[in-house]
């Protein structure tokens, strides 16, 4: 079964994933967003054959929110180029335990990605990569902060290990620190907003989650 479609066209496919669903199969048996949206094209095209369809940018399994799929070659290629050109601007939330060291402001790392899971490091590791992130607390309550994020680089595991590393991991998140687990395996962080310039119009677009307030659990 297909998730929530915000956006389609005939370039471009913009759907709401869920927490615990593969963006891209990963040679499992476990069901991909990637694969049901293939099935859902099919269907609706009564298309016989291969569908083309791929994937822009990923979540992790346990985040939810905006995934973006490409659905011709020649888009691809132009929305990969436009986030090269950084003509893209993502926003996420995350309820976070503990509250970050300021109600507003920047956090600046170097991360190596090492057997599945982000390491801070120093500048001069090998193969560092350096993450930068905006944060704003939007709210705070009972030994948890809800933020929105502006992220301003993409790498691997960023932001939960920016925030781990700053003493207020994702709720749910035990990879990184997390306390307490949450239902399912799900970590409260989503990708609530996605800003791209059009692969064919070129114009900018904004999609937004649906489902940007359900933050589990609400505060």
């Amino acid at each position: 079964m297909i998730e929530s479609i915000i956006y389609e066209d005939n370039h471009l496919l913009v759907i709401e994933k869920s927490s615990g669903l593969l963006t891209q199969p990963d040679g499992s048996d476990s069901d991909s967003l990637e694969d049901l949206c293939k099935q859902y094209i099919k269907e609706k095209k009564q298309k016989e054959g291969n569908v083309f369809l791929h994937a822009v940018h990923r979540l992790d399994k346990p985040v939810s929110g905006i995934v973006l799929f490409a659905k011709t070659d020649k888009a691809l290629s132009r929305l990969n180029e436009s986030i090269r050109n950084k003509d893209c601007k993502k926003i996420y939330r995350a309820l976070l335990e503990n509250s970050p060291p300021e109600k507003e402001g920047t956090l600046e790392h170097f991360l190596i990605h090492d057997r599945f899971k982000a390491q801070i490091c120093s500048e001069h590791a090998e193969g560092a990569k350096k993450c930068i992130l905006h944060y704003k607390v939007l709210e705070s309550e009972k030994g948890r902060t809800l933020v929105e994020i502006d992220l301003i680089t993409g790498r691997y595991h960023q932001i939960r290990a920016q925030f781990s590393a700053s003493g207020c991991p994702v709720a749910g998140d035990l990879k990184y620190g997390a306390k307490h687990s949450l239902p399912a395996g799900e970590i409260a962080l989503k990708h609530t907003a996605l800003t791209i310039r059009h692969p064919v119009s070129r114009e900018f677009m904004t999609f937004r989650s649906p489902f940007a307030h359900h933050l589990y659990p609400s505060l």
